[in-house]
């Protein structure tokens, strides 16, 4: 383990060092010259890493009347909290923005969401308060226990005002806002000790209690992994754990004397460093990987990333303290602690720098009285931790009387590597450094990038490179307005090139400028345009831009213009086309765009029917009669006009008959389609009896026509008729097989006709027979609230009963023609108590009223019976079944 340790405070940047660090620190500075000039062979002691500034601003007078407790840091600013429950807003150089009375004992975690927009905070007298940054908004809630950490989701203003908090109580809540107000509590872990820290980023949780570090998915609600705590921490409220996100996917965790390095994992691959251990996963969906694991010789106060090494806040105790059990008091009376530590240290627990830091009364401090925050929150993939000067990171060291502030130590090298770049645009040579300049470790000054790129905006030789500098830098390296600011005055001059249009678009895109980008992309025929403009949703921008865009893929571009027509009307499209001057088919393109929009909505674009006609005459002349036939907003003069210049004859009989030209169409069809079956159907689409005289008369010049009409015209016309007019002497081809066949076939359908005639005949028959017989039968009636039996009323005759057996009885709701009355006795029909029987005449009868008026028939009934008559449907005669009197005595 390579180790270069500092046994001495480092300088601090305002001179101030601990409060009697002073003289010591003179005095070996003092040894190590020394050391050095008596020692030429031995190796120089590496340079510090960081470089150390005491916080200022308003931070000592705060600290005065109070002590730091908790700090958090955003992207804007830096929040302090104190023992007295007060909240204070910082800027970076220390100056008090904000002050928030939020709590009234000490605030043990801060937590910030993802734009620095709200803050909350917990204490140890059991109250949560979040308050909005920018505006009133407070809220503030109660638990009656000491809350220990709190985490604010990311996405806090975006997503319910959701944030996860807990405590002494040993709950892990969860808290989202209600539509209607108020807020849904969930509890998200119970029952496993206290919660003493959290942290949240993206869409994971992570927490840590008595038993270990667990980590959630909160978008799908389920736990990832859990790790136990280390071995040998008695009482983790004195040895805090120190959970931080290095990014999205990789989770720092420091606790007593044990760093661990977890990543989220989605598949089974290879831990970094060699270093596989799965953690027992609880969802298949991820997992969580230890890629680094190591032990330190001292306790974690504090962890943070420095790229892909550690920084780690230590705190040395004395041989003796570690016998000693953890006291309950904040400051040790005997005033022996040692000095805190920075250590720089790699996920090997390779061992970088050492640095002892000047703490105001760190004689008296334990580790839970440090604290180490950094931003910013991402950390930096950049290997050996090099940024640009104004881009690095800072680590916020707090006391409970003191704050320093450390940050890295590499800006003057990164100044002078900025020079070069600056040097070399001097002599005007700055294309041949291009491709060397880093990008990353280090990452030089802003300015040094802007100035590369804007130099080979100046050759177009270097326009290449220049394109693929683009395209290859990171667009955080630098800001494109400057660069677009040097070549958009080339772009009307002759040094502009397509290289160079296509890098600036490129610089449009990354400054937010997408319209300008998406015009030198159609400009340039960019196939990937189309995506472009689904992307970024430009759809308004294709206006006048769809001559480029049709040259580029006709296809994909009449599809855009017709899904998006209410945006781009038609007459904007046709304009466009028409008077383009690109070298193009933009007649092709128009009758592209036309036809889809005919197809979509056949009005949408009648103003250029006649347009359109000509169109489809030029490229698809098979869809003109379907065009045709549907459109009624072309000129039928300019139409048959096209028509006969291109000889399409079909269209011009179309467009005849359209004009009511019957006669001249029909002699078109004859005379040049020579299709007699055509003409046939025209004419009986015309409706027209001098039309077919016309067509007789025209086909009699063409004895080849006369056979065609005759086979043609069976059904419509007489072929005898044809035949009499056929002068003397007139040689017809085939004309004895046409007139077999037009007999045969005229004796086939006559065949066809008759029998269609008897057996309809026959249908109407036996239809009217049925009918009869069922309008004759009665419904027996019984009590409605019972099920109605449906047997038809008959006599004793067994043979009645069974065929009345398939009749159910129906809840009649029309009046009978007595009015609700008896035929016979005319009182009302009581259908609840008595009987009824009710015929599809409308008469109705009480049963036994019934019965007694047939006795009167009796005796003819049985003269009938004894003849053995029976009714017309074969069944016994009409006296052996109940009959409507009136009916039967009318027939009679």
């Amino acid at each position: 383990m390579s180790t270069a340790r500092r046994v001495h405070p480092p300088p601090l940047q305002n001179g101030a060092g601990g409060d009697d660090g002073g003289d010591e620190h003179k005095e070996e500075d003092g040894d190590e010259g020394e050391e050095e000039v008596e020692d030429d062979a031995e190796e120089e002691e590496e340079e510090p890493r960081l470089k150390y500034q005491r916080l200022g601003g308003s931070v000592p007078a705060i600290l005065s009347t109070d002590t730091a407790a908790s700090i958090a840091v955003a992207d804007r600013m830096v929040a302090l909290g104190t023992h007295n429950g007060t909240l204070h807003i910082l800027d970076f150089q220390g100056n008090q923005v904000k002050e928030i009375a939020a709590h009234t004992a000490t605030i043990n975690d801060i937590s910030f969401d993802a734009d620095g927009e709200y803050i909350g905070s917990c204490s140890d007298d059991g109250t949560v308060a979040i308050s909005s940054l920018f505006t009133d908004e407070n809220l503030k809630f109660e638990y009656h226990r000491p809350m220990k950490a709190i985490a604010l989701d990311p996405n806090y203003s975006r997503n319910y005002k959701r944030f996860a908090t807990g405590g002494l109580a040993g709950q892990v809540l969860v808290l989202t806002k209600k539509t209607w107000g108020g807020y849904h509590k969930k509890i998200l872990r119970d029952g496993e000790g206290p919660i003493h820290s959290m942290k949240w980023r993206t869409d994971l949780l992570a927490w840590a209690n008595d038993a270990g570090v667990k980590v959630h998915d909160m978008k799908t609600d389920k736990g990832i992994a859990f790790i136990e705590r280390p071995k040998g921490i008695s009482r983790p409220e004195f040895l805090l754990p120190h959970l931080v996100w290095q990014d999205d996917t990789v989770l720092l965790i420091g606790w007593g004397t044990s760093v661990k390095i977890a990543a989220i994992r989605t598949d089974l691959s290879q831990g970094l460093n060699g270093i596989q251990r799965t953690i027992a996963a609880v969802s298949s969906e991820k997992y969580v990987d230890i890629v680094g694991s190591f032990q330190a010789g001292y306790h974690i106060s504090g962890i943070a990333p420095f790229g892909d090494l550690l920084v780690v806040l230590a705190y040395i105790p004395d041989e003796d303290e570690k016998e000693k059990k953890f006291s309950t008091s904040v400051t040790s009376r005997q005033g022996t602690a040692q000095r805190p530590e920075i250590h720089l240290v790699s996920w090997k627990n390779d061992e970088i720098t050492t640095d002892a830091l000047p703490i105001h009364g760190y004689e008296h401090y334990k580790a839970k009285d440090y604290a180490l925050a950094h931003a910013p929150f991402s950390g930096s993939s950049n290997a050996g931790g090099q940024w640009a000067a104004g881009d690095e990171p800072l680590y916020y060291i707090v006391s409970p009387k003191d704050i320093v502030v450390a940050k890295p130590r590499f800006v003057k090298m990164l100044q002078s590597k900025s020079l070069w770049v600056f040097h070399f645009a001097h002599l005007r040579q700055l294309p041949v450094l291009v491709p060397y300049i880093p990008t990353e470790n280090p990452q030089l000054s802003d300015t040094a990038y802007e100035v590369a790129l804007v130099a080979l905006t100046t050759n177009p030789s270097f326009h290449e490179l220049l394109l693929a500098t683009v395209k290859n830098w990171p667009p955080t390296l630098y800001s494109a307005s400057p660069v677009i600011s040097a070549i958009e005055p080339q772009l009307n001059s002759s040094s502009m090139t397509d290289t160079l249009k296509e890098a600036l678009a490129e610089l449009y895109v990354i400054n937010g400028q997408y319209q300008k980008a998406l015009s030198l992309y159609a400009e340039l025929l960019k196939p990937e345009v189309f995506d472009f403009i689904e992307k970024y949703n430009l759809h308004d921008a294709i206006r006048d831009k769809v001559v480029n865009l049709m040259i580029l893929d006709s296809k994909i571009t009449v599809h855009l213009l017709i899904q998006h027509r209410d945006i781009i009307a038609p007459y904007e499209v046709v304009e466009q086309l028409l008077h383009t001057n690109k070298n193009c088919d933009k007649r092709y393109f128009l009758h592209l765009y036309l036809h889809a929009l005919f197809e979509i909505d056949i009005h949408a674009g009648k103003d250029y029917h006649d347009m359109q006609v000509e169109l489809y005459a030029d490229y698809e002349p098979r869809m003109l009669l379907p065009f045709l036939r549907t459109s009624q907003h072309y000129r039928l003069d300019k139409a048959y006009e096209i028509f006969a210049q291109r000889e399409l004859v079909r269209e011009q009989v179309f467009v005849l008959g359209r004009m009511g030209n019957s006669k001249e169409a029909l002699s078109t069809i004859i005379n040049k389609l020579e299709k007699i079956e055509e003409a046939v159907e025209f004419v009986t689409e015309q409706h027209d009896d001098e039309l077919w005289e016309e067509l007789i008369r025209q086909c009699l010049q063409k004895p080849e026509m006369v056979g065609m009409l005759l086979e043609h015209t069976v059904g419509n016309l007489d072929p005898l008729y044809i035949v009499s007019l056929v002068p003397d002497g007139l040689e017809i081809p085939r004309l004895r097989d046409r007139l077999v066949k037009i007999v045969t076939d005229y004796r086939t359908e006559t065949s066809l006709r008759n029998g269609c005639n008897d057996i309809l005949k026959a249908d109407c028959v036996n239809l009217l027979v049925k009918y009869y017989h069922e309008a004759r039968r009665g419904v027996y009636m019984t009590s409605m609230d019972e099920e109605v039996h449906g047997n038809r009323v008959a006599d004793e005759s067994s043979r009645a009963s069974e065929r009345s057996s398939s009749v159910r009885a129906l809840d009649i709701k029309s009046r009978t023609r007595c009015g609700a009355r008896c035929c016979l006795c005319f009182d009302p029909l009581p259908i609840q108590d008595i009987s009824v029987i009710v015929f599809y005449c409308c008469h109705a009868y009480h049963l036994s009223c019934l019965e007694g008026g047939l006795d009167s028939m009796k005796s003819n009934s049985n003269q009938d019976s004894d003849n053995g008559s029976e009714d017309e449907d074969g069944s016994p005669s009409a006296e052996s079944r109940i009959r409507c009197v009136l009916c039967t005595t009318a027939a009679a």
